[in-house]
């Protein structure tokens, strides 16, 4: 994934470049080139290709903290026990 984004922006780098040093091209139109051909679709894309991963983070982040709760509250209630001591009974 990071590979295909770095020969991007080389690609990118270089047609800003070429931009600029050509007869009628400008530094501003090369800035524009950069940014509007390389750093805004390359950071969509590299936000969605980094779904799946953000997703298994938060998932894993998810089960930790269940984990982590159910192990504090072993009932899994998170309420104590309402007599500690059983009742007495009378014989009849």
């Amino acid at each position: 994934m990071y590979l295909i984004a770095i020969a991007w922006m080389y690609v990118v780098l270089m047609m800003a470049l070429a931009e600029a040093m050509a007869p009628q091209g400008t530094v501003l139109g090369a800035v524009f080139t950069l940014l509007l051909y390389g750093v805004g679709p390359l950071a969509l894309l590299l936000y969605i290709l980094g779904t799946p991963v953000r997703k298994r983070a938060r998932r894993a982040a998810e089960a930790a903290e269940l984990a982590a709760a159910s192990a504090a509250a072993p009932d899994g209630g998170g309420k104590t026990a309402g007599d500690a001591v059983a009742a007495v009974r009378k014989e009849t």
